[in-house]
């Protein structure tokens, strides 16, 4: 699918990966719809952006928050072709820990919004992408890219409940791709490692130093550039489907 005139929600939009993604798509002749929890930041974003970009506010996890952020975008751009979930939230908690075990409320709330509100959107965006002219002589009508996380593979003390999350989005990918190729949509995830977004950008060295130490070549941090390359190719290359992408200089997360 050719990123050019296509129409593009983006979840988690006003920062990080989803600000970069969001660029990039701009800069290749799409439109953004950008979504994101804090309603301030996401109207600031969508200015910045250009006069190709729109902003809706909500939380992910929310089913008429999200719908009405979709028909917002179809009504704004006249249609939905493109979904890019970078929305998403981490908490250290040990299972067992000093104060006893972890608080269920605390794994249930990284499960809905990294999990079931990733779900929600796609299923939701995927909705939408149906009515959709096909786009492509294959007849691709829309296109998914979850955002999951090598913590899915290699989850860290104090992660069981971020890499639960992450790791439910990785493992639905390939039953979505099978659900949804009879409509023309096709469905992939990244599973970056350490990028340099705002909160890395401030950690202290002690933090910074032994997570560069675990990668590969090249030895640092992921650039969010990179990251909105990586989406920008799983949309334009018409062959990737149902995969999971780690894209995360060969790091492999020690225990802690």
């Amino acid at each position: 699918m050719d990123l050019k005139d296509k129409v593009a929600f983006i979840t988690g939009g006003a920062s990080g990966l989803g600000r970069a993604t969001a660029e990039n798509f701009i800069a290749a002749g799409a439109k953004v719809m950008v979504f994101d929890l804090n309603e301030e930041n996401a109207a600031k974003a969508a200015e910045e952006l250009g006069e190709n970009a729109a902003y809706a506010a909500g939380d992910v996890a929310d089913e008429d928050a999200v719908k009405a952020a979709v028909q917002k975008t179809v009504d704004t751009f006249g249609a939905l072709h493109i979904n890019i979930n970078s929305a998403g939230i981490g908490a250290a908690a040990r299972t067992l820990g000093r104060d006893g075990p972890m608080p269920l409320k605390t794994f249930e709330f990284v499960v809905r919004v990294n999990l079931i509100g990733t779900f929600n959107v796609l299923r939701l965006c995927s909705e939408a992408m149906q009515n959709n002219e096909p786009v492509t002589a294959d007849g691709e009508r829309g296109v998914i890219v979850n955002v999951a996380s090598v913590a899915a593979f290699d989850g860290q003390i104090g992660q069981a409940a971020y890499s639960a999350s992450k790791g439910g989005v990785a493992g639905m990918t390939l039953p979505i791709a099978r659900d949804l190729a009879k409509i023309g949509i096709r469905i992939a995830t990244i599973a970056p490692g350490i990028f340099e977004t705002p909160m890395m950008q401030f950690a202290p060295p002690q933090v910074r130093e032994p997570l560069i130490e675990m990668t590969q070549f090249p030895h640092r941090l992921g650039n969010p550039s990179e990251f909105a390359e990586t989406a920008a190719y799983i949309v334009t290359c018409g062959y990737i489907n149902g995969e999971v992408i780690r894209l995360d200089s060969g790091i492999r997360m020690q225990p802690k």
